[in-house]
């Protein structure tokens, strides 16, 4: 059986710094685990935060540790070992783990949004609407739509010819397009689609349900708007903060050749550490009750 190794070309003067990046990306990968994990093992335990927003805040974080775990790993080996190499199959995988987990982060978030309007918008209805039942519904359906969406591409994917084998990357994303010998009009059309319904649509969905929550909470008390700013400021920051990450890593992908091979590098590692690291900070310092938990567990811990 023949295996086809791919060339990770993306590392700079990995041989001189190759301790420093393993020390620094190590040290990363320790501190997105452990403070997503205690946020999440927060909401876990303490009963008042089984609400839907902390379920989802909860599934949003699991979702950052598993694209670190994705790409850390591996990632790790690499700048220990003379050859950073990769199996073709490998490759498709890491892909499909990335995205998929990528367009989740986007529908959780969209998930996260339809429960602030509800809350906010129709609070005597946000019991019956948002009930525990239909909470796991649209946190399953948030990481079974994208993998389903993604596997179709990697199927579309693994069936085409290869003229390259060196990928200008530190981990496989969407430039393995450029390893193929013919751009597949298929392919890109479906990339279209997928790009729609995990990522514009939900985006389009977000900005739709915080306008109208802005216009409710214009309308209405202080009380109100002290609600809507506390609880739908974090959000908007994580939002914010990863449509910029994303747009980074498309305009990384469609000039990786004009770009300097040194900022292609810094730009990818900002890429999958800014993300995972600025969720559970953001909910951890933002979101009131979780922040009194927090506070607690800290306090605790020093005496």
């Amino acid at each position: 059986m023949n295996v086809t190794h791919i060339t990770l070309d993306g590392h700079v003067e990995v041989e001189k710094y190759r301790y420093v990046y393993f020390v620094f990306m190590f040290t990363s990968y320790i501190l997105i685990l452990s403070s997503n994990t205690t946020v999440v093992c927060l909401i876990v335990i303490h009963r008042n935060l089984h609400e839907p927003m902390y379920i989802f805040i909860a599934a949003l974080l699991m979702n950052s540790m598993l694209f670190s775990t994705a790409v850390y790993p591996k990632l790790l080996i690499d700048f220990l070992s003379e050859k950073q190499i990769i199996t073709y199959e490998v490759c498709l995988f890491q892909t499909y783990l990335s995205y998929s987990l990528s367009g989740s982060e986007f529908l959780l978030l969209a998930a996260m949004a339809y429960d602030r309007y509800v809350s906010i918008c129709k609070p005597l209805r946000y019991p019956t609407i948002m009930r525990k039942t239909k909470v796991s519904s649209l946190v399953v359906l948030a990481w079974l739509v994208p993998a389903c969406h993604i596997t179709v591409a990697v199927i579309l994917f693994a069936h085409l010819k290869l003229c390259s084998f060196t990928l200008k990357s530190i981990y496989c994303n969407s430039s393995v397009n450029y390893l193929l010998c013919v751009a597949s009009r298929a392919l890109v059309i479906y990339g279209l689609v997928v790009l729609f319904n995990i990522t514009l649509l939900p985006m389009f969905f977000i900005l739709f349900t915080y306008t109208m929550i802005l216009i409710v909470a214009c309308k209405s008390c202080g009380e109100v708007r002290k609600k809507a700013a506390q609880t739908c400021l974090p959000h908007l920051l994580v939002l914010l903060n990863y449509s910029c990450l994303l747009t980074y890593d498309v305009i990384i992908v469609r000039l990786e050749s004009d770009i300097p091979k040194t900022v292609h590098f810094v730009m990818t590692l900002q890429i999958i550490i800014y993300n995972p690291l600025f969720n559970p900070v953001i909910y951890g310092l933002k979101t009131k009750e979780i922040y009194k938990h927090l506070r607690r567990f800290f306090s605790h811990r020093r005496k």
